[in-house]
């Protein structure tokens, strides 16, 4: 007959070979040997049923306590080999992130954010100052307050992304342009200002020299005296500086902006021989970009006063002036993420 003191050495032995165990295996054995159904502990439980009936119950507890405390060392013995076994094998796979990048990673900057550096800097020499706004605008913003009425085409839905909701009590759409930083800049301060506003803007629209999304920089002016004679100066300072020639020639023609009044398309002249255009020679022109003053309707939406002050305003195509400038021909492989093609366009990240 089985002892108390049989049960109490048998657990001792278990134990000590559960807590000497090396490996997952080998704990597997020792569960097997020692609670499996041929396993030494099921084997002893048989000779319960030979004893009397308050034995049975003694070792009966007896026999549930050690399979308890054994299959608890067991488990924790388990998940113990598990971390050590992941310890090892981390250890035996980590990489070696110390070492240098490969030099067909070194990035270089892409021409649009060239010519938005460029362009900020040549408007900061004539004291302006950079104005940012968000890109998802309401349709106030965007269109209402600069005198743009409900039935111009540039409101429908084939020219303006939409989106659901509302800001401020207008449908919310994606800017068609930066012109509403403009308009969140006149009203939220008082003249002078003289403001830069580069920026994403989207309109629907895709081909050689339109994409969906591309990028636009405005200005503008709001001071006393402010005349059409300031804005061409202005112009011509800037070409000067970002085509690198003195010899600009710049013709206004008249147009029709809602927002300013009068509207002007500003051309240079430029030489298109060779399949190449060459800015400050040759004797035809080519339209760069659109100005005007602004027009009162816009200052008395901003809360200004069209008889105290006046001022002007001016837009162009960034992506397009890096075009002319660095004599790319497909506006769509400016977003196209071929690396080969910022290779061969980029710049250093900054002169």
């Amino acid at each position: 007959m089985i002892s108390q003191d049989d049960l109490n050495a048998l657990k001792a032995r278990f134990l000590s070979d559960i807590y000497s165990a090396t490996s997952v295996e080998v704990l597997n054995d020792i569960r097997v040997s020692a609670l499996g159904k041929k396993g030494e502990i099921s084997n002893l439980m048989k000779s319960l049923g030979k004893m009397s009936p308050e034995e049975r119950k003694s070792f009966g507890m007896m026999f549930n306590d050690i399979k308890a405390e054994l299959t608890e060392a067991l488990d924790i013995k388990h998940t113990s080999l598990k971390d050590i076994a992941l310890e090892a094998r981390l250890a035996e796979e980590k990489a070696d992130i110390t070492l240098e990048p490969r030099p067909e990673h070194v990035g270089t900057c892409h021409p649009v954010s060239k010519v938005i550096s460029e362009v900020i800097d040549i408007f900061a020499e004539l004291g302006f100052s950079y104005a940012e706004g968000p890109e998802i605008e309401s349709e106030d913003y965007n269109f209402t307050k600069l005198n743009i009425p409900e039935d111009h085409p540039a409101r429908q839905m084939h020219d303006t992304f939409y989106l659901p909701g509302e800001i401020d009590g207008t449908r919310a759409v994606l800017r068609t342009h930066t012109s509403p930083v403009q308009i969140r800049t006149m009203m939220q301060e008082k003249p002078p200002i003289r403001i830069l506003v580069p920026g994403k803007t989207y309109r629907c629209d895709s081909d050689m020299t339109h994409t969906p999304m591309f990028h636009q920089v405005e200005g503008l002016v709001i001071e006393d005296g402010i005349s059409l004679a300031y804005l061409r100066g202005t112009l011509h300072y800037f070409c000067e500086k970002f085509f690198e020639t003195d010899k600009i020639d710049l013709r206004f023609r008249p147009s029709f902006f809602p927002f300013t009044e009068p509207s002007l398309e500003v051309d240079v002249k430029c030489d298109r021989s060779g399949g190449q255009i060459k800015i400050g020679q040759g004797n035809d022109w080519l339209e760069i970009l659109g100005a005007g003053m602004v027009h009162p309707k816009v200052l008395e939406n901003c809360g200004y006063s069209a008889q105290d002050c006046q001022g002007f305003a001016f837009g162009m195509g960034i992506d397009r002036l890096a075009m002319l400038k660095y004599g790319i021909a497909d506006l769509r492989a400016f977003f196209d993420s071929d690396l080969r093609w910022l290779k061969n366009y980029g710049f250093a990240a900054y002169r």
